[in-house]
């Protein structure tokens, strides 16, 4: 095509409205098409490969969560604060836990808290084969069933580590698989003040979100009470784990955020 061909061509397509609507229907089929062929489509409300990180929700609710795999020696002040300040939280528990505590966990119950399980020994599960991962889910829900008689479908992977083939297979066990949004740092041990601070300030704070500590760190019994207080003048309510998340008719966004359908 010569150069006065092509010019002329240009023109049209640019002055001539039916020309230029041709070219951007035809255009579009094959940007469309390219896409398609080239870039999977992902559908938010198809398996979920996403622990809940946090909880779509309208009123001001969130979650505070516990790792319990160590020590049980600030458990009692802990349940303390929680009862005079009426909050149940969601504890996650290791079988070895459970194994060494069984009074803790049976407290633990007894005071309405969320019991999850955080694998039956605290290992590193995404390094583990698919028989290894059942094996930590059920030696942990087995011993929390033989204090309590109760069972679990809570689960939050040791160190927060976790892949597609554990949050796939603690699904297919029953589990939903729990991550957090909010970590207040308590296991750095930087102090009570950071841990306040790290919590009420924390980009992410809003309805829904779940918040990470641990009991057996070293300054979160003395910033637990103050922390909860400061929550609640922020206009925040407490509720376990069990009663914030959606168990049917939700989808999860990119972030791991839990939304209503």
């Amino acid at each position: 095509m010569r150069k006065k061909e092509i010019a002329k061509w240009i023109w049209e397509l640019t002055t001539n409205p039916m020309v230029l609507c041709m070219a951007l229907i035809i255009g579009s089929f094959f940007i469309g098409h390219m896409i398609k062929e080239n870039f999977e489509v992902i559908s938010p409300v198809k398996d979920h490969v996403l622990p809940i990180y946090s909880v779509d929700r309208e009123e001001k609710k969130i979650s505070l969560t516990f790792d319990s795999a160590w020590s049980d020696e600030d458990f009692e002040d802990i349940l303390a604060i929680l009862d005079r300040q009426n909050v149940r939280a969601t504890f996650f528990v290791t079988g070895d836990f459970v194994s060494r505590y069984p009074n803790a966990i049976k407290k633990l119950d007894q005071a309405g808290h969320d019991i999850g399980s955080h694998g039956d020994n605290h290992k590193h599960m995404t390094r583990l084969s698919k028989e290894e991962n059942i094996a930590e889910l059920k030696g942990c829900f087995d011993k929390v069933k033989a204090v309590t008689g109760k069972e679990m479908d809570l689960f939050r992977a040791p160190y927060g580590d976790y892949n597609e083939q554990l949050v796939q297979v603690a699904k297919e066990n029953g589990y939903y698989t729990i991550q957090w949004d909010v970590d207040s740092l308590d296991w750095k041990d930087y102090g009570v003040n950071n841990i306040i601070q790290t919590v009420t300030e924390h980009k992410n704070l809003q309805n829904g979100s779940i918040v990470l500590l641990h009991n057996g760190a070293k300054y979160t019994k003395d910033a637990l009470e103050p922390l909860i207080i400061k929550l609640k003048e922020q206009g925040y309510q407490f509720v376990p784990v069990s009663e914030l998340i959606y168990r049917e008719n939700y989808y999860m966004d990119h972030t791991g955020r839990q939304i209503p359908q």
